[in-house]
């Protein structure tokens, strides 16, 4: 394993699991009767199953999933689907976003992101100058985009549905189309996105409150407002660990969820929240440096495509609780609440170890 890469994943990990500890205490004590009930689900359904993933995946020649990356990408799509499917799909806050089996709950939509990034890697990977065309390159990939789209939409997740359209975009621009056609292919996503976000009043309140924070403070600008409180009452070096008065007073929403960064801020200020993003500048450095050394395209591709999820994800999630973009309710890789998330990321992480390994 790539050992810079590693110490980078294990520090990300183990800080999560330390600020997640301190977000969730209020929480998890009011909600489940335990301080630190977040904390111990955090780890046995998603550091634990994940670290498994991300050995056995550093294992497996990373070629393998170019083989069944179709197979991978129709799975994924299938569970998706089932989400609608009564008896199987599971609601929670007006949106059905998980597969409930009994002894095991988990999110689709994770999967769907790395299948995703497979089946694009292996797809351009293989086309070189013909994912330029039309038929070839632009055509399939817009079925497919639009696809996951609606399937999406329906749920509805529009968070993932950003993310999403990151990794597609960055996959499709590093494949090699012309900028003519990305230009053509962003500005449909853009509209499409728009359109998604002003058909619901819901969201279209989140964009007003975006530009006017001050806009229904008890109501749709509450959780920015407050994450604005936490992050400017952090100062320079923050309250301290566990100090965080939000998160006592239970007025920070979705505390263990997209919110958390607020918490890092309100801890552990600028100096604590300059240091979580420093650590996912780091993880793309090393990832792009990885890619870059791939032995061919198809490694590159992927590689690149795991960086863009956790980065683009993780800097959506931070400028959105901080004001800079509407809020989108994305959690922010490796520290989040998310057993499903944390398993999925570290079972891509052990791709990327094996491509640094044949690299």
């Amino acid at each position: 394993m790539d050992k810079r890469l590693l110490i980078i994943t294990l520090t990300l990990i183990l800080f999560g699991l330390v600020v997640l500890s301190s977000a969730g205490i209020v929480d998890g004590q009011k909600k489940f009767g335990s301080p630190y009930y977040y904390l111990s689900h955090q780890f046995l359904y998603g550091v634990l199953p994940g670290l498994v993933g991300m050995f056995i995946l550093s294992k497996i020649d990373y070629r393998f999933w170019k083989k069944i990356s179709l197979f991978i990408l129709i799975g994924s799509l299938a569970l998706m689907i089932l989400i609608f499917v009564p008896g199987f799909g599971h609601g929670l806050k007006g949106a059905t976003r998980w597969i409930n089996l009994g002894v095991l709950s988990f999110q689709p939509s994770e999967i769907l992101k790395l299948s995703l990034i497979i089946y694009l890697a292996a797809w351009f990977g293989g086309r070189d100058e013909r994912a330029k065309k039309w038929s070839y390159g632009t055509m399939p990939f817009l079925i497919v985009l639009s696809f996951v789209a609606l399937l999406l939409v329906l749920q509805p997740d529009i968070g993932t549905l950003i993310v999403v359209s990151f990794i597609c975009l960055g996959v499709y621009f590093l494949a090699g189309t012309s900028l003519k056609q990305f230009a053509g292919i962003f500005a449909v996503l853009l509209v499409g996105l728009v359109v998604v976000a002003i058909v619901a009043p819901y969201r279209l309140e989140r964009l007003k409150t975006f530009w006017d924070p001050s806009i229904d403070p008890r109501g749709a600008s509450y959780q920015i407002n407050q994450s604005f409180i936490s992050i400017g009452s952090g100062g320079l070096f923050g309250v301290g660990y566990n100090n965080s008065s939000q998160k006592q007073g239970g007025f920070l929403p979705e505390i263990v969820g997209d919110s958390i960064f607020a918490v890092i801020a309100e801890e552990l200020g600028l100096v604590g929240s300059v240091f979580t993003i420093g650590l996912f500048v780091i993880l793309c450095f090393l990832m792009t440096n990885i890619a870059k050394n791939a032995s061919d395209k198809f490694g590159n591709l992927l590689v690149m495509g795991i960086s863009i999820w956790i980065t683009a994800q993780a800097f959506v999630n931070m400028a959105a609780i901080s004001g800079l973009v509407p809020l989108t309710g994305i959690p922010l890789p490796f520290i989040s609440y998310g057993g499903t998330a944390m398993a999925i990321i570290l079972s891509g992480m052990g791709i990327v170890f094996n491509v640094a390994k044949d690299s």
